[in-house]
């Protein structure tokens, strides 16, 4: 049964029909003063208005929807604490000091998280498993090797695994080896957002749900933020909408919103598998997403299901197809498990930059924003939600792993939105070159 607040439907999620319930909370109204704003009730602007209200600032955070409704509720799950392909080096090298900090932010990300799920007590069904990227040709074992070098030079414990270990691991000899991170791991998304609205809200701070912002502007005492039915005055402002920023009003940060491209990642659930096939195939646990530009990834969740997805081009059936593409995947790399019967299919937005990065934007005195989650928004949104409330504390710019950079909208964005898909093909193509190298 699909969950519901009075201003938001749920897509008809594995998270959803298993998350624990959340009472929504009251639409702002009337005119209200805080310490800080945050518009958006993502990982992200959670994360910030725990740390803030644990710092004792008076937090309001407005959601347009329902805590966790967007992505950040309907992801895979996977505690990642990696990019997808800006890799160290490149960080450091495009924002030097700032970008070494950034890039140590990234490798502790998926220990934040985890940290402050056992601190806060949240029932998120949190598995610190580890992560594993295997390598789907050769070839991708060489850049396995490189990540790996990468991040030991920052001191981070990835290890590579050779494909006798990759086998073992996986239970399958699909893959050739590959990178091992021991701090990741997954989450059910969902039961994660709200179990850190119910740690902010411990801690002091207000949410509203079911209240978009129309509006903000910076004045003479601080930033006034506007709804439908009151505002919000601050002296500081976060912006944590992500890929969703142009989407429920449009217009609202228009210039923002064209620095990325929304794009629908889909998510499918099996059923849960037997004892004996859960086992053989990944016993330990793990998240898994490979090296694939068309990706294929997978973990279980609490209940002995297999989460993965995929994505497929064209816009007929779209679901059902993803369904089967994915189930078939599956089969491939796991022959005992046969064609499995996926029960749960939905999707949500990503937000997808042209080069990978993420970007970090001040909005003016004491605003900030970030964007781009590129699909690794879990770990990396927890962390720079505390990066943020530690600019808006008043921690020196100088310690914050903060890489700003002013936001530069993309030409052509509507046509952007409408090739996007497409791009899937090209990827397609890369990797079946690869798998002949």
């Amino acid at each position: 049964m699909t969950k519901t607040t009075s201003t938001a439907v749920f897509p008809k999620s594995i998270w959803a029909e298993t998350a624990p319930s959340r009472t929504p909370t009251q639409p702002l109204k009337g005119a209200v003063d805080a310490d800080t704003v945050i518009v958006g009730g993502g990982l992200s602007g959670l994360s910030a208005a725990l740390h803030l209200a644990r710092r004792g600032q008076k937090v309001v955070l407005l959601e347009a929807m329902a805590v966790g409704w967007g992505a950040s509720g309907r992801n895979n799950g996977q505690v990642i604490p990696t990019l997808t392909s800006a890799e160290p080096d490149a960080i450091v090298k495009r924002y030097g000091d700032a970008g070494e900090r950034f890039v140590r932010l990234i490798g502790n990300s998926a220990s934040v998280l985890f940290d402050l799920v056992r601190e806060e007590g949240m029932a998120a069904e949190a598995e610190q498993a580890g992560w594993f990227q295997p390598a789907h040709s050769p070839g991708r074992v060489r850049l396995s090797r490189m990540r790996v070098e990468a991040w030991n030079r920052f001191g981070f414990p990835a290890r590579l695994l050779d494909r006798d270990e990759s086998r073992a691991l996986l239970g399958s000899d699909f893959w050739y080896g590959g990178m091992f991170n021991p701090t990741g791991g997954h989450v059910n998304p969902l039961a994660l957002a709200r179990g850190f609205a119910a740690a902010a809200e411990k801690h002091g701070a207000i949410i509203h749900e079911g209240s978009p912002a129309t509006g903000w502007q910076r004045g003479a005492a601080g930033w006034v933020v506007t709804t439908a039915a009151g505002s919000v005055k601050a002296k500081n402002l976060l912006l944590c909408t992500n890929a969703y920023t142009g989407e429920i009003i449009p217009g609202l940060a228009s210039r923002l919103a064209r620095t990325i491209v929304p794009v629908l990642a889909w998510q499918v659930a099996t059923a849960p598998l037997s004892d004996n096939l859960r086992g053989m195939i990944l016993p330990g646990r793990q998240a898994v997403s490979d090296t694939r530009g068309d990706l294929r990834f997978f973990r279980y969740d609490a209940r002995n299901r297999l989460i993965t997805g995929g994505n497929v081009i064209g816009p007929h059936d779209v679901g059902r197809r993803v369904a089967q593409k994915a189930a078939q995947s599956l089969a491939d790399a796991f022959p005992e498990l046969g064609v499995p019967q996926m029960t749960h299919t939905w999707s949500g937005y990503i937000g997808m930059t042209w080069d990978r990065f993420p970007r970090v934007h001040n909005l003016g005195p004491d605003g900030w924003a970030w964007i781009g989650c590129n699909g690794r928004g879990v770990a990396l949104g927890v962390s720079l939600g505390r990066e943020m409330a530690r600019a808006v504390s008043g921690d020196a710019i100088s310690t914050l792993a903060l890489p700003v950079s002013e936001p530069h909208p993309l030409p052509f964005h509507s046509i952007a939105r409408r090739i996007a898909p497409t791009y899937l093909a090209w990827l397609r193509r890369k990797d079946k070159i690869e798998m002949k190298a």
